[in-house]
């Protein structure tokens, strides 16, 4: 039977802008018949991987890029100083044994090649994938291609097997992702606002009439709101990507820490919107996963004296407990984290530090699956 961790998180986003869509608006979305502030799961799985990297060893982390042939050409060239000069046609082999197809790079004609998509590899594979052409180079013989796949479906980083890998030339080496990100959405109606702005000319003169000290002006949106944040790891499948449950155990340790602190960067300089969420609270199951999202189809709504954050508390945990109720799906354990005290909170679950979240979860997973092993 699988196992199952669920995050969920109440965080509060000041004034901020730190997830655009392509008219640079903060992006929102329709929910419960009122309009949303939205952060995409995209954007926090990548600000949660640039967190893996002040967490992890670069030999646990992946890069994602079309560069793959510049990539591995340059590891081929600092292992093996004598290929330098064939390095980049050495990666381009690499690649195409493994049925990824390459083309130059848009008006670029001698730039090395690239995939048409990109692409998520270990830093590990691709120090693999240099030694294996170095080796062939010298022998003067054609890269095997049954162990270029060998390498692409081993010694997966910890990012690739939380998020997974799509290749579309040979579905063969996808990695099927063992965690679940959701869109992040305000717990109430939210509306995008302006901010109108001028930029001082430090060099004009205070005494001239015309546009005196302004250099340029324009607007930039913004919204501000209490979010609801979700994600689900599937730990079985996440010990398979990895290959054992030691590394599973570790890297849903830092996941759980880098989703809970990592914040998109979008106009961070502008907005110094840097926050830590309310209330973190994360199950163990071995049912299924399940969103809590329910709590806000119809929109939390304050007043002078109550805020969102703590109603928002009170709609998660009353309709955990309907959940729990009416469908029988009750966590195995739940570890809560909050900055404040209320009768709300303590029903959601155990209270625990952040210090000891990722310990407490730990050793409640590694319990079950010691179990499961005995079994």
């Amino acid at each position: 039977m699988n196992t199952y961790v669920d995050l969920h998180i109440i965080q509060n986003l000041p004034p901020s802008c730190v997830n655009r869509d392509d008219s640079g608006s903060p992006k929102s979305a329709f929910y419960g018949g009122v309009r949303r502030l939205r952060v995409s799961s995209q954007s926090w799985k990548r600000a949660t991987r640039l967190y893996f990297n002040e967490l992890l060893d670069a030999s646990d982390v992946g890069i994602r890029t079309k560069r793959v042939v510049e990539l591995l050409a340059n590891k081929i060239a600092d292992e093996a100083t004598d290929l330098a000069d064939s390095a980049p046609t050495l990666a381009e082999e690499v690649f195409k044994a493994a049925k990824i197809k390459l083309s130059p790079p848009r008006g670029k004609k001698d730039a090395p090649q690239e995939s048409g998509y990109l692409l998520f590899l270990s830093t590990s594979q691709v120090a693999r994938l240099a030694g294996l052409a170095i080796a062939a180079a010298r022998s003067g013989e054609k890269v095997d291609a049954k162990e270029v796949k060998k390498i692409f479906k081993e010694a997966h980083a910890v990012d690739v097997s939380l998020f997974g890998r799509m290749v579309a030339d040979d579905t063969d080496l996808n990695v099927d992702a063992a965690c679940q990100v959701a869109h992040a959405i305000s717990t109430h109606a939210a509306e995008n606002e302006y901010d109108f702005f001028t930029a001082v000319d430090d060099a004009k003169s205070r005494t001239e009439e015309e546009d005196a000290g302004a250099g340029m002006m324009g607007t930039v949106e913004f919204s501000s709101a209490t979010m609801y944040r979700y994600a689900t790891v599937n730990c079985d499948l996440l010990a398979e990507n990895l290959g054992n449950t030691d590394a599973a155990l570790r890297a849903l340790e830092v996941f759980v820490k880098g989703f809970c602190l990592s914040m998109p960067t979008g106009k961070q300089n502008t907005f110094a919107n840097r926050t830590v969420p309310e209330a973190i609270v994360v199950s163990v199951r071995d049912d299924q996963p399940v969103s809590l999202v329910g709590a806000f189809e119809q929109p939390v709504r304050t007043d002078e004296i109550h805020g969102y954050l703590g109603r928002s508390i009170e709609a998660l945990a009353e309709h955990a407990r309907a959940v729990e109720n009416t469908y029988g799906l009750r966590p195995l354990a739940s570890f809560v984290v909050s900055l404040k005290d209320s009768d709300a909170v303590a029903s959601l679950g155990e209270r625990v530090s952040f210090a000891d979240l990722s310990g407490r979860l730990r050793e409640t997973v590694a319990a079950r699956v010691a179990n499961e092993e005995q079994a």
